[in-house]
This record gives C-alpha cells, sequence and structure tokens, in this order.
C-alpha cells in the first residue's frame, strides 16, 4: 500500500486526528492538504495527509504557531525531506550522519523523523519559496 492512497472519508480521518470535520476543511481551504475525491465529491484523506494534518495540529495546538508559520513549517519540512533523500542519495557516511541530525529539525517542526531510504534516489535539486499571503479585513 501507497502512503499516497485515499483511505479515510473525512469522519475516520476526523476521529483519527482528534480534529472537528470542519477544521479539516478549513486546513484544507488554506492549502495545507488536498485530499482526493471520489465521483460523489466525497474527501479521501491519504496517510501521508493524516501524517501532514497531525503536523499541522502539532503546531497550532502545542506550539501555538498561526496558520501563516504553519504554511512556512510545511514548506521546510519538505525541503529537509528533500535535502535528506538527496544527502543519502549519495552513499556516504557523513552525508548519512547530517540526513540523521535534521530529524531533530524537523521533530521541532512537528514532522515525524524521516527514515532512511531504503534503495538509492537520484539527486535532487531543492528549492524552497515562502508565500507571503495578504489578508483583507
Amino acid at each position: 500500500m501507497r502512503e499516497s492512497e485515499p483511505l479515510f472519508v473525512i469522519s475516520v480521518a476526523s476521529r483519527l486526528l482528534q480534529l472537528h470535520p470542519q477544521t479539516l476543511r478549513k486546513y484544507e481551504r488554506e492549502g495545507f492538504v488536498a485530499p482526493s475525491r471520489t465521483q460523489g465529491n466525497l474527501r479521501l484523506y491519504s496517510s501521508e495527509d493524516i501524517d501532514r494534518l497531525r503536523q499541522v495540529k502539532t503546531l497550532v495546538e502545542e506550539r501555538g504557531v498561526n496558520l501563516a508559520g504553519v504554511q512556512m513549517a510545511l514548506n521546510m519540512t519538505e525541503g529537509v525531506r528533500q535535502m535528506q533523500a538527496e544527502l543519502r542519495s549519495h552513499r556516504r557516511k557523513d552525508f548519512d550522519a547530517i540526513a540523521d541530525a535534521m530529524n531533530e529539525l524537523l521533530e521541532m517542526m512537528g514532522a515525524p523523523a524521516a527514515e532512511p531510504e531504503s534503495e538509492p534516489q537520484r539527486p535532487v535539486r531543492v528549492e524552497v519559496q515562502v508565500q507571503r499571503r495578504t489578508v483583507n479585513r
């Protein structure tokens, strides 16, 4: 089973995360997740979506991060994971140690630590962009 395979309807995701379904809809509107949709337009969340929402919940509830900060942390998490994959693809022990140390940064951002890849991957160019939002009140 792939991590990105849609498995959970919103009511199940809500129970797994202990978040109200309306909160999940809000996080979707904010762009934190993009669940798949059935033909009947029901949201289907993957394990990746659940992990990402768990990180959002940790950042908001435990760390007091606002939604703009959450978006930055999610972008940074993706960038760190890409850098880890690139470092590990070189198959050097010193690079593996750096990639392992990056797990501490991921934990600070509320993300689960990345597991070392078992198969080699091609090097990936990493670019992290921060988008600014303007809020009309």
